[in-house]
Formats: C-alpha cells, structure tokens, sequence
C-alpha cells in the first residue's frame, strides 16, 4: 500500500530539460554545501564528468550525445532521486529512520541507522541509491538543511539558467504544464517528487516509461529470505528434539556388539 501523503504541502523540483546548458553548477553546488569529497576521474572521450553517480555526488548532469547526418548534438539530463511518493527504497529498507519522509515530502536518509542491506539499491526503478567505502546509503536529499532554514537547495540556487525549480510542487507543475510542457512523473509512484519536463521520449533519456517498484525485492526479502532462516532455525530445532527425545546415538555400544561377534 502507498503512503499517504498531504500533496497540497508537498514541496519538489520540477527539472526543465531545455533550459539546462550543461554547465554542471548544480554538481559544484552540491559538493560545496553538503561538504563531499572530489571524484576521481579520467577522460573517456566525453565531455560528460564524472560518468556515473558516487557516494559523494549527489546530482549529476548526463550527457546524451547523439550524431545526425554527421553532426552531434546534445541533451542535458540532470540525475538525482526522484523522492517518489511511493518510495520502493523506504518500503524495503528493514531499519526505522534509515531512509524516512519528511513533512514536506523529501526522502531523506541517515547513514548512522542504515544497516548496509542494499535493499534500497534493488528497489529503486531509477537506480539511485550508492554506499561508498563506509558501507552506508547516501543519495540525493534535497539538502534538508537548507530547506529546513527556509533557503533553496544548493543546486537549485546555483543554476543561471533556472533550469531547476524548487517550490511547492502543484504548483511548479501546474504552470510547467500551463506553458505546454510535457511532464515526466507527475503521477508515476504517487508522484514524483523531482518532476521533469523533457524534450522527447523518456527513454532517450535513460528513463523507464512506466517505472515501478521491482515486485522481486518485495519476494526476496519477505519471503523467500525469512523461509530460508525459518528452515535453518527449523532443522536445528529438529535436532534438539531428537536428542532430548532419543538421545545420542550410541557408538560405543555398537562397537562393543561387532567386538563380540554379535550383529
């Protein structure tokens, strides 16, 4: 079942494809405000840096390079969490308060709860979450921080072409739609709560058209997984019973017969 939450008071992104230059102000931002450390990098022949997501960076901008008739062109995708209103990371993770929601609607996580399962890895349809070298979660969370003292998100206040807008999220979507956008994750998982507005098809994008939570994690973790500990602890159940009941085979008494000549 999904959460229940207040839409009217949520707040979100809406990310504005056209608008994003590739600047990469909104990585920089991040780094600064949430204090990570630099990524370690090479050149893959890309202008794209770093190439994936890190524990230590939170958003990224992706380039989606594309040659027609002998000229390239670019698209600029920013990649974060999408802080879905049904949230298959929360759902799955086993330890209270490791990945919680706020009231505002934010996913937000804390590494000292997180007990290093990953099951928040499989879940996500958007393939979001990373653990680093201290074996914890950590992802994008719209710096709590900054919204908790009434400020924008270090990124969204970095961006000069306001390619990223934070606000209440009904109402950054409802005027995105009212400019003729088309809008990816207004409704999927109960809403997005980091909406874009693309420029073509959600897959040219590396998103899934439809996302949903993995219904194989929800298989592993509350049943295959507790049947396996149920059979383990069953069996040496089962051996406790038959000693108190039969006892320890008796060897020696056997060997004592064979001694004997007696089968």
């Amino acid at each position: 079942m999904s959460e229940t939450i207040n839409q009217a008071a949520r707040k979100g992104f809406l990310v504005d494809t056209s608008r994003c230059i590739g600047c990469r102000s909104c990585q920089v931002a991040c780094k600064q405000w949430n204090k990570l450390e630099a990524d370690k990098t090479s050149n893959k022949g890309t202008f794209e840096n770093p190439r994936d997501l890190t524990p230590a960076l939170y958003n990224r901008i992706k380039f989606i390079e594309k040659d027609t008739a002998g000229e390239v062109t670019w698209r600029f995708f920013n990649e974060r969490c999408m802080h879905c209103g049904d949230a298959g990371c929360m759902k799955v993770c086993p330890s209270p308060g490791a990945l919680f929601r706020t009231k505002d609607g934010i996913v937000g996580f804390n590494k000292e709860k997180c007990i290093s399962c990953k099951y928040c890895v499989s879940a996500c349809p958007f393939n979001i979450p990373r653990y680093g070298s201290d074996d914890k979660v950590s992802k994008c969370n719209l710096c709590l921080d900054r919204i908790a003292g009434g400020l924008t998100p270090a990124c969204a206040k970095a961006c000069p072409t306001e390619a990223l807008k934070y606000g209440m999220r009904n109402d950054i979507i409802s005027k995105a739609k009212g400019a003729k956008k088309t809008i990816y994750g207004e409704d999927a998982l109960n809403g997005l709560g980091v909406a874009y507005a693309l420029e073509g098809p959600p897959e040219q994008y590396g998103l899934p058209a439809n996302p949903s939570i993995p219904m194989s994690i929800f298989l592993w973790k509350d049943v295959i997984k507790p049947l396996g500990i149920l059979g383990f602890w069953g069996s040496i159940g089962a051996m406790l019973l038959h000693y108190v009941t039969i006892g320890p085979k008796k060897v020696d008494d056997d060997l004592n017969v064979k001694e004997n000549g007696h089968e």
